[in-house]
């Protein structure tokens, strides 16, 4: 079986191949979507067409909509002409279920693919058509955290950028200066509202969004290509908004062993491609069956009933607040503490660790006995049914092939967060810090990580991290299988309050982190009977 519009007729095939096919007359609502579009998403990767467009098709499912999304990318334009058109716009998206099983559906609630490219004038006219649609309601985006930045590690802006600026809307290049040139368009068609959503998987990224796009609207401005009016048009959120969201779920690149499943099923022309841009991408998505989304309910212009689709549509504190929950306690510092004791003792999956005793019982210590008690609680969801599910569903799924070595990049930038609010909140409610024990160790296995050295004294590499230098340099003199050459360097990192939001060596909890190091120095096994000593 071929995937596309025409082999969708022949639904026996399909229903005997288990594959769930969609419940609505897909080129009416690709008809009716192209004449009066409702939802423009920028950003055609796994994430939109594993999740967000899932959201779409479960309200055209329902009767709950008639129209689809319509998606663009700003970035790798191979993605459209090679995994979209040649399908139709549809994928195929397997579920990763827990017990090792897979469920699969065509989702085809994306009625036309488009390219965000300024040096195609006739993909460029269609986008500016949608956008001056008065009927538009929202555009969402998941570009990546980086898709919103102007400017280099430097604080310079970006020469893209720069260009942009200088050069005006008619030849805006970077993915910011496009989108701000189309809400343009939007604004002298008749300044019509519109939601300007992000879901990516950054903190306060509505702010980000929102940020960027003044930015460039004002270069303009005071270079001569737009008027006053459109700044007060894009800072007036009953015509433009721009909500926050928290989104999670998991949607790994494309396995082999997926592949094999369709090919099992007699589903034809599912192989990965490379693209010029270096995307691994296929025609299908394979993604973990948790999700969630939460959105700032702020639309101007009306909006899907996203709510009958699972997302949790709510108030910006609460966005916070779950966003909160989820990166400081439920979710990522067991990624992180587990994935730093991961590299140490061998493991190249998250799901193996997680049949590893020594290691489960370090993030069930870190979430349920020392997160819980200072949680953020959203209200909408429960922290501890979050991290039930994280514990006993997501981190043990098989098909997942997740490593610990990737989770470990940039730990530096995410210690902060991941430990450091934790900490403050045991000084903030005067805890005892000294209950802390999977914290500590956390941290300990991370400077550990930085010599080097896994815990059979083997060298091994140390994943990408911008501190990676400076931190090394600062442990110099430091010696596996030598204890006693310890002499305090741990101590100039751990008051580094840029790294861990406090100076931690005004806290009890310096001295346990260096204790816990200086044991996991002690030759080969160190590390693992350090775990296992301190967590019985």
């Amino acid at each position: 079986m071929n995937v596309n519009l025409k082999s969708l007729r022949d639904k026996a095939e399909w229903e005997a191949a288990a594959v769930e096919l969609p419940k609505y007359d897909v080129a009416n609502m690709a008809a009716k979507t192209k004449a009066a579009p409702i939802w423009m998403h920028f950003g055609a990767g796994n994430i939109f067409r594993g999740f967000i467009a899932g959201l779409q098709q479960r309200l055209l499912n329902a009767g709950l909509a008639e129209k689809g999304i319509i998606a663009a990318d700003t970035f790798d334009y191979d993605i459209i002409d090679l995994i979209y058109a040649p399908l139709d716009n549809i994928t195929i998206n397997v579920t990763l279920n827990p017990d090792a099983t897979t469920s699969c559906e065509i989702i085809a609630s994306v009625a036309e693919a488009l390219k965000a490219d300024s040096g195609d004038s006739a993909q460029m006219s269609r986008l500016e058509e949608i956008f001056s649609h008065p009927g538009l309601q929202m555009v969402s985006f998941t570009i990546t955290e980086k898709g919103y930045a102007l400017e280099n590690v430097d604080g310079g802006l970006l020469p893209v950028v720069k260009a942009d600026m200088e050069k005006g809307p008619a030849c805006a290049s970077h993915a910011m200066s496009v989108v701000t040139a189309l809400l343009y368009k939007r604004y002298l068609a008749g300044k019509y509202p519109v939601a300007m959503v992000s879901m990516d998987n950054c903190s306060h990224n509505g702010e980000k969004l929102q940020s960027s796009i003044i930015v460039i609207a004002e270069a303009w401005k005071a270079n001569g290509f737009v008027d006053s009016g459109f700044i007060d048009y894009l800072s007036d959120e009953s015509k433009v908004a721009f909500p926050w969201s928290m989104i999670d779920k998991i949607t790994p690149r494309p396995a082999k062993a997926v592949e094999d499943i369709l090919a099992a099923k007699d589903i034809t022309g599912m192989s990965p491609i490379i693209t010029s841009k270096k995307t691994f991408i296929a025609p299908f998505v394979n993604a973990e069956r948790p999700q969630y989304l939460v959105i700032e309910d702020a639309f101007p212009n009306g909006r899907p009933s996203l709510e009958k689709a699972g997302v949790y549509m709510t108030d910006r504190d609460t966005v916070n607040k779950t966003e909160r929950m989820k990166v400081t306690t439920c979710l990522n510092p067991l990624h992180t503490a587990m994935a730093v004791y991961g590299c140490l003792l061998g493991y190249t999956l998250i799901s193996e660790e997680m049949k590893d005793s020594d290691i489960t019982a370090l993030i069930k210590r870190l979430g349920y006995v020392e997160g819980l008690p200072v949680v953020t609680d959203p209200g909408i969801l429960s922290p501890r049914s979050f991290i039930d599910e994280v514990v006993n569903e997501r981190l043990p799924n098989p098909f997942m092939p997740d490593a610990p070595q990737r989770i470990v990049t940039d730990t530096s930038q995410k210690v902060g967060i991941r430990f450091g609010e934790t900490i403050k909140s045991y000084i903030a409610e005067g805890r005892d810090m000294g209950t802390l024990v999977a914290l500590p160790l956390a941290i300990a296995g991370w400077l550990r990580y930085l010599l080097a050295v896994d815990d059979e004294g083997r060298v091994m590499e140390v994943s990408a991290d911008p501190l990676k230098e400076d931190l090394q340099a600062k442990l110099s003199g430091i010696v596996w299988n030598e204890p006693l050459s310890y002499k305090g360097q741990l101590r100039q990192i751990l008051s580094n309050p840029v790294i861990f939001g406090s100076d931690l060596t005004k806290t009890d909890l310096a001295g346990k982190i260096e204790a816990l190091f200086v044991e996991e120095l002690a030759g080969p096994g160190a590390v693992r009977a350090t775990l296992r000593k301190h967590l019985i």
